[in-house]
């Protein structure tokens, strides 16, 4: 079983995507109603500007949306309650991470939120996890930071994580991440504050093709990501940060994206995939896009 993680492109001697295991896909999906969404502090770059400006009316039609498109394409999804005094709950990505061990055991590990608004949630999805027959996983120190799905994806149909650190993530977590998850970590470092989430900048597509933000990154962690997928998308500067294309969600050979990102939809479909268009903009006021709605479910 390898849980070895992989933070520069000399450690790839030997490893590639071809080697690891298949893993399967998840089964559905975990959502918040945006009941409680508005953005009332700054806990990002995108913030700024949506201080006392949401549309609930909007983001609840879009978040709808969004929750329909997953249905649609066969993923049913699955509602957590939400709760007064967490604005941000509804971005269900970041207060767990879930997966399946070697022996398809369902895995939910906690994360470790930086902001303190945010840290109350995680109990809140720790108990309807438990609730459905996860294992749930703690961090081994409470001093190190992990923000769950925001930070770190699965490969398409491997057993191979990308993990990322530099803003809300802590790099000392992947050891712990790759035990309790039996699989290898991929370890990219971001550098720009404006992509503080892997989901912001990296989105893998198929199992041979990743669309990504170049500049997110940092020299190595680049060589890593053109090492491993024989075809690399690189998303438009001018629709990166107001459309957030690599934000998207992918069900199979669909990717569920930003309305109005049109250089990332041509070069998806450029490569096969089918395109599915949402409009999220109420969401992208805090930063996220349709990756960040939901959580995977298996």
């Amino acid at each position: 079983m390898n849980t070895r993680i992989y933070a520069h492109a000399a450690d790839l001697k030997g490893f590639s995507v071809k080697n690891c295991p298949s893993m399967p896909a998840p089964s559905g999906a975990l959502m918040c109603a945006p009941d409680f969404y508005d953005i009332s502090e700054i806990r990002n770059p995108y913030m700024a500007a949506g201080i006392g400006r949401v549309d609930k009316a909007t983001a609840r039609q879009q978040w709808e949306a969004v929750r329909a498109a997953f249905a649609s394409l066969g993923k049913p999804v699955r509602l957590i309650d939400a709760a007064a005094g967490f604005e941000d709950m509804v971005f269900a990505s970041a207060q767990t991470f879930t997966g399946l061990t070697t022996r398809m055991e369902r895995v939910c590990m906690l994360s470790q939120m930086c902001h303190p608004a945010r840290q109350g949630e995680v109990p809140l999805f720790e108990r309807w996890f438990r609730q459905e027959g996860y294992q749930i996983v703690r961090l081994k120190d409470a001093a190190f930071r992990f923000e769950g799905m925001g930070d770190c994806l699965w490969h398409p149909g491997k057993r191979l994580l990308w993990g990322a650190h530099g803003f809300r993530s802590d790099p000392e977590v992947y050891e712990h991440v790759a035990q309790a998850f039996e699989t290898p970590v991929v370890l990219l470092k971001l550098v720009n504050e404006r992509f503080f989430y892997l989901d912001t900048c990296f989105c893998p597509l198929t199992p041979e093709a990743v669309l990504i933000y170049p500049p997110a990154f940092d020299p190595d962690s680049l060589e890593l990501i053109l090492r491993m997928f024989p075809i690399v998308l690189a998303a438009d500067e001018r629709e990166v940060s107001s459309k957030l294309p690599c934000c998207a969600g992918v069900v199979d050979s669909t990717a569920i994206i930003q309305k109005g990102a049109v250089t990332a939809a041509r070069h998806i479909q450029a490569i096969g995939m089918k395109i599915l268009e949402v409009d999220t903009s109420e969401f992208l006021k805090s930063g996220a896009s349709v990756c960040g709605l939901r959580m995977h479910l298996y």
